[in-house]
C-alpha cells in the first residue's frame, strides 16, 4: 500500500493547483509536519505560539459593550482552583463557572405591544445555564453575553440555597438517594440511582403574556415534586445538600 509522509520542512501549495476544491480563492497555504518536533526547531517554535481561543476578543480601543434587546453582559466568576478542603484541582477537574456579575443590560424584551424591562440590574450576582451565551474577552476579563431567559436566578447571598429564581424557573432541594433496596440490600455509591424527586424551595414569577402580565407557575414552595431525570442545572451547597434549578415545564407531577 502506498503511503505518504509530510517532512519537517514546510512546503507551499498554491490554491490555483487545487482546481477540484471549489470555493478556494487563489492564495498561498502552508503545511507543516505533524510528526515529532525537535525542541528549538522552526516548526517547534511555530506550534508553541499556536493559541486557540473560543471567546471573541474585543479590541482595547473599545471601552464599553452595550447589550441589545433582552441580552445581558456578565463578568464570569473565576474557576475554583481548590476544593473546600484545600486540595489543589488540576485544570481538567475544575468546574466551569455558572455564575457572574451583571455589568450591563439591554433595553429589555418586546412582547406584542408591551416593552418589558430587564429583571436583573447592574451589579447583581447571577446563576446562568451551563452552556448559555457567547463568551467575550473584554478589558482583560472573561465575559458572557446571554439572553435574560438563560439566567436561572439571582444569588443574593453566598449560599446557593438562597437563590431567587427568575421567570419560569423552579428551585428544588433534591431528595437523598435511597441507600437500600426494597428487599433490604445496601446499595453502593455507584449503584445508587440519581433522585428525580425533591422539595420546591422557591419559584420564579412566571412567564409574561403579550400584555406584560405574569402567568403564575403551577407549583409552589413546599411542594414535593417529580421532575425529569436529566433536566436542569445541579448545584451543591456548603453543607453537602444537592439542589437543582429547572423550568416549570420539566416538573412532571406534584406528589402528596
Amino acid at each position: 500500500m502506498a503511503t505518504s509522509q509530510l517532512t519537517a520542512s514546510s512546503m507551499t501549495v498554491s490554491a490555483r493547483n487545487l482546481a477540484s476544491f471549489e470555493g478556494l480563492r487563489p492564495s498561498t497555504v502552508k503545511f507543516s509536519s505533524f510528526g515529532t518536533l525537535k525542541p528549538g526547531s522552526l516548526a517547534h517554535r511555530s506550534f508553541k505560539s499556536l493559541v486557540v481561543k473560543a471567546a471573541a476578543v474585543v479590541a482595547p480601543k473599545y471601552t464599553s459593550v452595550k447589550p441589545l434587546g433582552d441580552r445581558v453582559l456578565v463578568k464570569i466568576n473565576e474557576m475554583e482552583e481548590m476544593t473546600k478542603g484545600g486540595i489543589l484541582l488540576p485544570t481538567t477537574a475544575q468546574t466551569k463557572p455558572q455564575s457572574g456579575e451583571v455589568v450591563a443590560v439591554g433595553e429589555g424584551k418586546t412582547i406584542g405591544n408591551s416593552k418589558l424591562e430587564s429583571s436583573v440590574k447592574t451589579g447583581a450576582q447571577i446563576i446562568y445555564s451551563k452552556y448559555a451565551g457567547t463568551e467575550v474577552e473584554f478589558n482583560g476579563s472573561a465575559h458572557l453575553i446571554l439572553k435574560e431567559d438563560d439566567i436561572v436566578g439571582i444569588l443574593e447571598t453566598n449560599d446557593i440555597k438562597d437563590l431567587k429564581p427568575l421567570n419560569d424557573r423552579v428551585f428544588i432541594k433534591v431528595a437523598e438517594a435511597e441507600e437500600m433496596t426494597a428487599g433490604g440490600l445496601l446499595l453502593t455509591e455507584a449503584s445508587k440511582q440519581k433522585p428525580s424527586i425533591g422539595t420546591v424551595i422557591a419559584v420564579g414569577p412566571g412567564t409574561s403574556d403579550e400584555q406584560g402580565n405574569r402567568k403564575p407557575l403551577s407549583v409552589a414552595p413546599g411542594n414535593t415534586v417529580l421532575y425529569s431525570k436529566y433536566a436542569g442545572n445541579d448545584f451543591k451547597d456548603t453543607d453537602g445538600s444537592n439542589y437543582i434549578a429547572l423550568r416549570a415545564s420539566e416538573v412532571m407531577a406534584v406528589l402528596s
